[in-house]
Parts: C-alpha cells; structure tokens; sequence
C-alpha cells in the first residue's frame, strides 16, 4: 500500500492535482478539507452555534458522512444526501474555518480520517489495497507523518488567487480576484493558528507550482512521489 500525503495553502492546487496523481496512479483520493465543510454544512443545518465548541464537537462526531474516494468523481455523503455542491456554497466557505480551528473537531476528523486511509490497505477498498493519495490540512504532519511520500504545495499568494478566482469566478480580472481575498487569504490565517502549511516539516517535500500549470505542477508532484520511493 502507497500513501501519499499533500499538504499546501488555499489555492495552490493540492485538490486538482491530488486527484489527477490518484488516477496517474491507481489510487484513492481522498478530500479531508472536504470533511470540515461537510462538518460545517452539518452544523450549520441543525442550527448549532458554531461560537459553541462542545456543542460543535458533539454535533460532528454524531455527523454520518460518507466519502466517496473515486479521483474521477469524488463524493460526499452526509446522511444520505450527496452534498458536494451544498459544501461549496459561499455560507460554507466563509463558516468553514470557525469549525476547522475547534480542536476537538479537528481531533474527531482526524481519526477519521486515519480510519479512511488504513482501510484503503484493503483489498475491498477503492483501490484494491493499492493506496491512496490524501489532501489536506495536518496530513503530512499529523494524520500520515509516517506516508510513503510528504509533499507540501505551494505557490505565490498572487498565483493562488488568480487560480481561485477562475475556479469560483471563471475570470481573473481584478474585482474577481479581490471578490475571492477573502476565502483564500482569511482561511489561511485562521487555520495557520492549528495547523502550519506554509512551510514543509522535515522530509516534507516542497513543490512551488507559481510558474507552473496544471500539467507541470502533476509531473513535478509525481517526480517527488518517485524521488520518496528512491530514498
């Protein structure tokens, strides 16, 4: 089994081109920045104070989610309802953070996120006990500091915007890209208090993907994937 761990700021691509790795190599994928929106959505529909950390964390360990790993067409199920546009709502993205720097829910998602990537050694898992390739927040670090190959992505805050802007905006003008300032810069901050993802932890690969597209950016990260297996 091959694990492989992406970590990086907001809008440096990590979700995109984990999943293309994930096909290239036969492998899971799995979105655990996914799992804190979902946690929010959850929250957020049962009217849970997300100021109200116990009542947050209680909420989020009752919370039955589903995560499809499929790189071709990831899912997310919460009880039973596919919610992988409702979690990409504008509501989501700006509650997000209150719910991803609650300690106890972070340590709620980590376990299951653990949980996730153990099973994927199966041979009934997604990838037939291949692997998978998990995206995130503390994945290098926390979640799989022991992963096969650690990569931290990342680019110029003026890449980054200019990438999410086209993502959520379809253009990269100048008021599209301040229109979206917020959700990348803002999140950062806030998850930098729990979590650091600016700079790569020992043997955490650095792939600066600035003046790179998407192309170069899925080569560079798959060179570092063959470079950790060398070693």
């Amino acid at each position: 089994m091959v694990v492989i761990a992406v970590d990086g700021p907001s809008g440096s691509g990590k979700s995109s081109v984990s999943k293309s790795v994930a096909a290239r190599l036969g492998l899971a994928y799995l979105d655990t920045g996914a799992m804190y929106r979902a946690a929010t959505l959850w929250c957020t529909r049962r009217q849970v104070d997300l100021a109200a950390a116990d009542d947050v964390a209680a909420a989020v360990r009752a919370m039955p989610l589903t995560m499809g790993l499929d790189p071709a067409g990831p899912t997310v199920t919460l009880d039973g309802e596919d919610v992988a546009a409702a979690i990409r709502t504008t509501e989501v993205s700006t509650a997000v953070s209150a719910v991803a720097t609650n300690l106890e829910v972070r340590d709620e998602l980590r376990r299951r996120q653990r949980a996730v990537i153990a099973a994927e050694s199966a041979p009934d898992g997604f990838s037939g006990g291949r692997g998978v390739v998990a995206e995130g927040r503390d994945i290098t670090t926390v979640v799989a500091p022991d992963a096969d190959a650690r990569i931290l992505l990342t680019a110029s805050e003026e890449a980054r915007l200019r990438r999410r802007s086209l993502e959520v905006h379809g253009a990269a003008d100048a008021s599209a890209v301040e229109a979206t300032r917020d959700q990348v810069l803002r999140r950062d901050r806030d998850d930098s208090a729990v979590s650091q993802f600016h700079v790569a932890a020992d043997g955490v690969v650095t792939v600066d993907s600035s003046e790179l597209d998407f192309d170069q950016t899925v080569d560079a990260v798959l060179a570092a994937v063959g470079q950790a297996a060398e070693a």
